[in-house]
């Protein structure tokens, strides 16, 4: 279907709140991102979010250890049995309570969950089909308030939890006889982890006033001896199937050594005992320590700070290896991956995701979004990367095909409304209210223009022509529009006119003809030709509030204040059809609004309009949770899409909970009081029950800017939630073609050895297994690959061209994979030419990958070549310097045998006389 584009990918935010993880290899980190989840691939740079939300936002994640499956739990205790490998949700569950952590045992068959004071073990979920994957084994209970954290023996004997209660308990995880249950003290602060030393019942304890306990215990893991009633237990189980309980024997033998009742009434129960108390470096109340992770192959702890620092220990000695402040923010999480290497840090009020390798003190990882709203967004023209503006001033560049910005402008001082690419590509040009309007340049990373007014005006909308050789801006107190050589920097000249904030401007594609639309409910089409008078007026029926061209410069659509996109003529300066787009808004109600949402809906409009690539349909979107589709030429609606389901926005929900309607109205309105009893007082804006220093803020979901990229198979959103990027090209794990019961594994590496090229592509292409395709065709030997493509059956052929395509991408077997691509367009190319239309986007992908490499290669000879000729010339000049010296070096021998000869000849004279 053409508009059937799917969730791709989350731009515009790296970390929001939750636990790190780190994948099973440790190259992967796993993040929480509002309500969705995101993987950052540390080995090839890339990220990916999982097509899988929650209805509010993430709080923890575990994570199994095989690296398999995930638990994802969000605010109100919804949880989602999530496969890494499928990226698909296998169940919902649901704990009735928020949770705060959530850890499998090590060997995979247990995972404990904490909520309020219990803590909860499951048994996890297998690899078997059942109705109730999430099956409830013990609850225990035991601490006094809210339970923090959780950690696992090594071999999955014991458990420990912390609480706000400053206590930590030691729990079996079966039914020990000399272990049930076991609290330490010592703390006076809320606990913020607890870890095991390896291979032992050794425990750390780390207090949120930056306190460590060191507690040993007096038995062993090899001591824990099973009850009385649970080797009864096992005893009827093994009468009753003897082949069960041979292998429930051999599964249960770790668990403890003694099994009769001699050994057990000379087992003592297990006790600890405080060996050391060590102070980690405090700088006042401020400086709480607020997260904690610990390694235990490699005994390093690190512990982060609420001031932006981290340490680094080595436990028991408590040595420390490495200090550093890598904000001036609250750290929020931390995450050590299975070598011990790398380190993850979350902060949550930045919104960002460092990962740093202590050995080498590097930065691995480091990724920040933007900690505001986004305000705009821009395709470059060749749709590789995407620039994006927000309300914290910052303009940061994104690499569309990683997911990751690789570079941050700072100059701006305040928010930035506006931001778009040159025709160039290679210049970024953004409008802010601190009256500047700045071009960075993308080859050396600097802000090379400064555009500024005579008075200082607050800029709301951009433009740059098609040459890229004016830019201008308009400003919404003056009413104004400023006109720019960027060549020159100099101000050509101000466009006055409008009698209204001036809220959007667009340039002809093929003219040079500027429109720009106010709130004085006309839009004025400039001609920069003829010294920039106005050439037409177009009145509109309310306050135009975003104006674009068609592609082909022969349309303008305009959206208006009462809900409205009006299409015009820019020839004959005519209306040529409109859309009323107001009910297709569906506006959600805000907890604290008095009205329905459906009146809600009659004061709401689109605030941002794009043309697709081809004309046709027209996106929109505006302060709702839904982006429209229309198709233009008959002006009616093709698709909605639903950019957020997550709660804990507000304007999400069309009714309001009546259970959160009290006598005095809805809750949100209402504060508990002073608590003196004498009523109810109403709180002031953005504070929260409790503490009333302190403030809420809840975003409202909303859609700022919408551009399609210039290939027209995909289209990004700024929101609330992030940069949103919607494509055609959604890749799939497992998308078999035209399969049967032969084509397996075992059946493609049979031809392999077979020499059989051609029919172990066609099996490998049919399983469509990204793994096995790569492997089949790296395997065919180069001088075969013209052979192989020529007896290719034709409906393999685009399928070969688009895989050689994303390999290209990331491959560094240039030559090898140019080969193929060669031969298949040399071979086929008549076929392919009669379905262009069909393989424009596969030829697309395959010019972007050839051209990237081009440039980076291009970079590195001229380079080489560079150095190769400094290289010559510094030879060339030591080589003359050598001979140089050589000749002096001839003279002054010449010199010295003449001073010789005289010496000689003067001492013969002297005997002569002498004589």
């Amino acid at each position: 279907m053409k508009f059937a584009y799917r969730f791709s990918n989350l731009l515009g935010a790296v970390y929001r709140q939750g636990n790190l993880n780190f994948s099973k290899d440790g190259n992967a980190v796993i993040s929480p991102v509002g309500n969705r989840i995101s993987i950052f691939d540390l080995k090839n740079n890339t990220s990916e979010t999982l097509p899988i939300s929650t209805t509010k936002n993430i709080t923890c994640v575990g994570i199994s250890p095989n690296g398999n499956l995930a638990i994802v739990v969000d605010e109100d205790g919804a949880a989602l049995l999530v496969s890494l490998i499928t990226r698909a949700i296998l169940h919902h569950f649901h704990f009735h309570k928020p949770v705060h952590s959530i850890s499998f045992s090590p060997d995979g068959r247990k995972f404990v969950v904490t909520k309020e004071n219990v803590a909860l073990m499951y048994h996890a979920p297998g690899k078997q089909r059942e109705f109730n994957a999430f099956v409830l084994d013990k609850s225990y209970y035991g601490p006094y308030d809210e339970t923090t954290c959780i950690d696992w023996t090594t071999d999955s004997k014991c458990f420990a939890v912390g609480s706000k209660d400053m206590s930590t308990w030691v729990f079996g995880a079966e039914r020990w006889a000399n272990l049930i249950y076991y609290s330490l003290g010592g703390h006076k602060d809320v606990i913020v982890g607890c870890f095991f030393e390896k291979d032992s019942l050794d425990l750390y304890t780390v207090s949120q006033d930056g306190t460590l306990c060191i507690w040993e215990s007096d038995t062993e893991p090899d001591g824990l001896v099973l009850s009385k009633k649970r080797l009864q237990r096992e005893e009827q189980e093994g009468n009753e199937d003897d082949e069960e309980s041979m292998e429930g024997q051999e599964g249960e033998i770790v668990r403890g050594k003694a099994h009769t009742q001699k050994d057990k009434e000379n087992t003592k129960n297990v006790r600890y005992k405080q060996a050391s108390k060590h102070f980690f470096n405090k700088e006042g109340d401020f400086n709480n320590l607020t997260s904690a992770a610990f390694h235990k192959p490699t005994h390093i702890l690190v512990t982060g700070f609420a001031s932006g620092i981290f340490h680094l220990h080595e436990l028991p000695e408590f040595n420390l290896i490495h200090s550093l402040s890598i904000s001036n923010q609250r750290i929020a999480s931390v995450a050590i991956n299975s070598s011990g290497d790398w380190i993850g840090f979350g902060c949550s009020r930045l919104g960002q995701l460092l990962v740093w390798e202590w050995q080498s003190e590097s930065y691995v990882f480091k990724q920040q979004g933007h900690f505001n709203n986004m305000a705009s967004l821009a395709y470059s023209p060749d749709g590789q990367y995407i620039a994006t503006g927000g309300d914290d001033g910052k303009v940061k560049v994104w690499n569309s095909n990683s997911g990751l910005c690789f570079v941050t402008f700072t100059e701006h001082s305040s928010s930035v409304s506006q931001v778009t690419f040159t025709s160039s590509g290679m210049v970024v040009v953004s409008a802010s209210l601190d009256g500047t309007v700045r071009a960075f340049d993308l080859h050396r990373y600097r802000n090379f223009r400064t555009f500024t007014s005579p008075r200082p005006a607050q800029f709301s909308s951009l433009a740059v022509d098609v040459s890229g050789d004016l830019v201008c801006a308009g400003a919404q107190d003056s009413f104004e529009i400023f006109l720019w050589s960027m060549q020159t920097g100099r101000l050509l000249e101000v466009l006055g006119g409008h009698e209204g904030p001036v809220s959007s401007l667009c340039f002809s594609p093929v003219q040079s003809i500027l429109a720009s639309a106010s709130w004085d409910k006309t839009v004025r089409l400039w001609d920069m030709l003829d010294s920039w008078q106005v050439k037409e007026t177009l009145a509109l029926t309310s306050d135009g509030l975003a104006v674009t061209y068609r592609p082909d410069g022969q349309e303008l659509a305009v959206a208006t204040l009462n809900g409205e996109i009006s299409f015009w003529s820019p020839q004959s300066a005519a209306q040529t059809g409109s859309v009323t787009g107001r009910h297709d808004l569906e506006l959600g109600r805000k907890e604290t609004d008095k009205v329905t949402a459906k009146q809600t809906a009659k004061g709401k409009s689109f605030t941002s309009v794009c043309y697709s690539a081809d004309g046709e349909a027209i996106l929109a979107g505006g302060q709702s949770k839904f982006v429209c589709i229309y198709n233009v030429k008959e002006q009616m609606l093709m698709k909605k899409f639903e950019i957020s389901c997550n709660l804990s926005f507000d304007a999400m929900e069309e009714f309001l909970d009546r259970r959160k309607m009290t006598e005095f109205g809805s809750l949100a309105l209402v504060d508990d009081g002073a608590g003196d009893g004498e009523g109810v007082n109403i709180s002031l804006p953005g504070v929260r029950k409790g503490d009333m220093s302190s403030r809420h803020f809840k975003p409202e979901i909303r859609v700022s800017s919408l551009r399609f990229s210039p290939t027209g198979r995909s289209w990004a959103a700024t929101s609330t939630e992030g940069l949103l990027i919607y494509s055609l090209d959604g890749s799939m794990v497992f998308d078999p073609y035209d399969l049967d019961l032969d084509v397996t594994p075992e059946s493609i590496h049979k031809q392999l050895r077979l020499k059989e090229w051609t029919s172990a592509i066609v099996l490998a292409f049919r399983l469509n297994e990204r793994a096995l395709k790569q492997e089949v065709i790296e395997t065919v030997p180069h001088d075969q690959i013209g052979v192989v493509c020529g007896s290719l059956p034709e409906i393999y052929v685009e399928k070969l061209l688009g895989f050689i395509a994303s390999c290209l991408e990331k491959s560094g077997h240039l030559q090898f994979y140019m080969s193929w691509a060669q031969s298949l367009l040399m071979l086929h190319g008549q076929k392919l030419k009669n379905r262009s239309g069909a393989i424009l986007p596969t030829l697309q992908a395959l010019q972007k990958a050839i051209q990237r490499h081009y440039d980076s290669l291009s970079k590195l000879c001229d380079f080489n070549k560079y150095n190769i000729r400094y290289a010559v010339a510094l030879s060339k000049q030591r080589g003359v310097k050598r001979v140089a010296e050589e000749a002096a070096g001839e003279e002054d021998e010449e010199d010295e045998d003449d001073l010789s000869e005289e010496r000689s000849e003067a001492s013969v004279e002297e005997a002569e006389m002498i004589l």
